[in-house]
């Protein structure tokens, strides 16, 4: 794997833990040789993870819409800092230039930009991995959701397990590295006339 795009939160959370796991994750994807790409803040997890990454000696690309630079503090010390127009184009450039995909904690942006990735996915759109780093439980309770929504039937047990989950930055690398995406014909059942 080339590349890793990681999805996290421009605050640092309220549990040093939380820091602690983005500067792990950012070593380990600098360690493994692969290029980091992330929303080009320079704040919260978004920039302890960029810095671990720069500080381990990898390199980092930053996607940041113009109109977040000031907002989210653009960091300036990145491999390459892509200034784009609209979330859409940060979105689209950063699983353009990923091999896959890493959610630490965060807030309504980062699980946008997971559920996004993911249904590109399912829809057939890309076949890259994507997972969480569940840092002190964080996405228990959305893990226990998803699984509900396939014992609903609204999501297809094949689909459901291509979400991958660990505890510690490199068993989740791992199994991204080792993701065999599943072959899957038809999402949506239709029903015959």
């Amino acid at each position: 794997m080339k590349s890793v795009c990681v999805f996290c939160g421009s605050n640092p959370g309220n549990h040093p833990d939380y820091a602690a796991a983005a500067e792990a994750l950012g070593t380990a994807i600098a360690r493994r040789g692969a290029t980091l790409v992330y929303g080009g803040a320079e704040v919260g997890l978004m920039g302890i993870t960029a810095d671990a990454a720069l500080a381990a000696g990898g390199e980092v690309i930053g996607i940041i819409p113009k109109a977040l630079m000031d907002k989210e503090i653009g960091h300036k010390g990145l491999t390459r800092l892509e200034a784009v127009g609209s979330m859409h184009e940060r979105k689209a450039r950063m699983a353009e230039l990923s091999d896959g995909f890493v959610n630490l904690p965060g807030g309504t942006g980062t699980l946008e930009e997971m559920f996004e990735v993911w249904t590109w996915g399912q829809l057939g759109f890309h076949d890259k991995p994507i997972g969480v780093l569940n840092v002190r439980g964080f996405y228990d309770p959305l893990m226990v959701f998803l699984d509900h929504q396939r014992d609903e039937g609204f999501v297809k047990p094949g689909l459901r397990n291509t979400l991958l989950s660990a505890k510690e930055p490199d068993p989740l690398l791992d199994a991204i590295e080792a993701y065999e995406p599943p072959v899957v014909q038809k999402w949506v059942e239709r029903e015959t006339l």
